[in-house]
């Protein structure tokens, strides 16, 4: 039998280990064969491994739900992609293996193009935080021009890119960040930004709005949802993405969001990506033989940025 070395866990709740797992099987008709150059870590790649978040495949198997890299093959019915095209991929539920290993099957629809103006490593940790960010603004809270949204926990990777989708929709951002963030948050489009370690940053907010609230809100920090209702207008909008929500009250609607795939979404948000729209900033990278210390990093919730593994 041929191998591969991935790092993936044995089984679930073990921990990250570089593996040894068979090459990838003969392609189906729609799928491709992917070179990974770079793997995103988050996480929810520890929800993965703790049993939390079943993304398929078997064990063992490679973790990792988000990468990019070079198309090696293609399926029969593949048209739309060819050897040499530079992708990123939130492939679920996994055909094989996940995104931390040298090669990956995605099914072809969920591929976008890497832009060219990307590095790997911020091409790598994109999908899942833009399409969450997406299907948050565009969806859940489906967030109108003139709209005034609160984005609470904008200093991280998912939190930058729901201020700055938030601002391409013309809404008007107020967002909560960290003082090591504010700077970063503003230039992304965020009309005001709070410091979220202010006692008071309910009052700020409810000064910014006039008494009213906001008509809606996210709320990107695990635990923190319940407060970042109190500051939604009555019948307004609230959405979570850390399964958090908590019970509706006042008329307010809840939502509680988890990433979606969709090729065509990344699609669009990729050309955003191109076009200098969306950004993702890089705290570290990782060697594939360290990714457990990249998702102890990531799970730290101090990392400041996106971890990667290169390969």
């Amino acid at each position: 039998m041929v191998t591969m070395q991935v790092a993936g866990i044995r089984e679930i709740g073990a921990p990250v280990e570089i593996i040894e797992v068979s090459e990838p099987r003969p392609l189906a008709p729609d799928e491709v064969l992917v070179e990974v150059a770079a793997a995103g870590v988050g996480n929810w790649d520890e929800f993965v491994r703790t049993g939390g978040w079943d993304v398929g495949g078997g064990r063992p198997t490679a973790l990792g739900v988000e990468a990019a890299g070079t198309v090696l093959a293609v399926g029969d019915a593949v048209s739309d992609w060819s050897p040499g095209d530079e992708v990123m991929t939130h492939p679920l539920p996994l055909r094989d293996q996940g995104t931390w290993a040298p090669q990956l099957i995605a099914p072809a629809a969920l591929l976008a193009r890497k832009p060219a103006n990307a590095t790997w490593e911020a091409a790598a940790a994109f999908p899942v935080p833009a399409l969450t960010a997406e299907q948050v603004i565009g969806e859940a809270l489906d967030v109108h021009a003139g709209e005034q949204l609160l984005v609470y926990g904008a200093g991280g990777v998912t939190g930058g890119l729901l201020v700055a989708l938030g601002t391409l929709r013309g809404a008007q951002v107020i967002a909560t960040a960290g003082q090591a963030s504010q700077q970063r948050v503003s230039a992304l489009g965020a009309h005001h930004v709070i410091d979220y370690h202010d006692r008071d940053w309910p009052e700020q907010v409810r000064a910014i709005t006039e008494g009213r609230g906001v008509p809606a809100a996210v709320n990107a920090v695990p635990g923190y949802a319940a407060d970042a209702i109190r500051v939604v207008a009555d019948n307004g909008r609230l959405a979570t993405i850390t399964s958090d929500p908590p019970a509706e009250e006042r008329g307010i609607t809840v939502s509680n969001v988890y990433v979606r795939p969709d090729g065509s979404q990344l699609r669009v948000l990729a050309k955003q990506f191109a076009d200098g729209k969306l950004a993702i900033p890089i705290a570290s990278t990782y060697h594939l033989a360290d990714a457990a210390a990249a998702l102890g990093e990531t799970i730290s919730g101090h990392a400041g940025g996106a971890v990667i593994l290169r390969l």
